[in-house]
């Protein structure tokens, strides 16, 4: 009886922990918009508002921009790291450095304002710029400065699209001013990457 007991927990503990497995496996980014999702009462029934009690209504759109731009930030400062560590090039080195500064002052911002705003960020990255990061952290010499510009250059034309949208089109003015005053840094940043490049490093 103890032994068949025992297979029965150690059955129910398995399970438990497989689905624990699959919640705790989820993109964070993913997660992140999930629970923003929950807190947009915008579009709601009266009876679902009546639900949300004391709690601070999140907008769908406003949230997914922040949460965007979160993991964005959090992918350049963990770039900028690697690249500080890995490029050979001292002008490559010197922009990680940048990367590193200016977005993790742009993260903290961002950080305040989503407080202030009941919005939920990701807590980690989303599984594609962790790809981005695993695989750069793989190379080394040429090949590391070469690809790491490569997708500092992309990066910033999308995180430039991302912000001058936001910037022009937000429904929050805080939001909208975050991301206009946010938008010279990442002009910066893209003008370094390509004169970087273009001097043949």
């Amino acid at each position: 009886m103890k032994n068949v007991t025992a297979l029965l927990f150690a059955s129910v503990m398995l399970a438990s922990q497989a689905c624990n497995t699959s919640d705790s496996g989820k993109d964070s980014v993913a997660t992140a918009n999930d629970q923003n999702a929950k807190k947009d009462t915008s579009n709601a029934s009266a009876d679902k508002k009546d639900t949300v009690v004391n709690a601070m209504s999140v907008n769908d759109d406003v949230a997914k921009f922040a949460v965007k731009a979160a993991n964005g930030g959090m992918a350049e400062v963990a770039l900028g790291k690697l690249a500080e560590q890995k490029a050979t090039n001292p002008k490559i080195k010197d922009f990680g450095s940048m990367m590193v500064k200016d977005h993790t002052r742009a993260n903290d911002k961002l950080k305040s304002l989503a407080a202030e705003k009941n919005i939920t960020l990701p807590t980690a990255l989303s599984d594609e710029d962790q790809k981005h990061v695993d695989d750069l952290s793989k190379k080394n010499g040429k090949d590391f400065d070469k690809d790491y510009l490569d997708l500092m250059v992309k990066d910033h034309k999308d995180d430039i699209d991302e912000f001058e949208n936001a910037a022009k089109n937000s429904s929050d003015s805080a939001f909208k001013n975050f991301a206009a005053t946010t938008l010279p840094t990442l002009y910066k940043h893209l003008g370094a990457a390509k004169a970087i490049q273009k001097s043949g490093y």
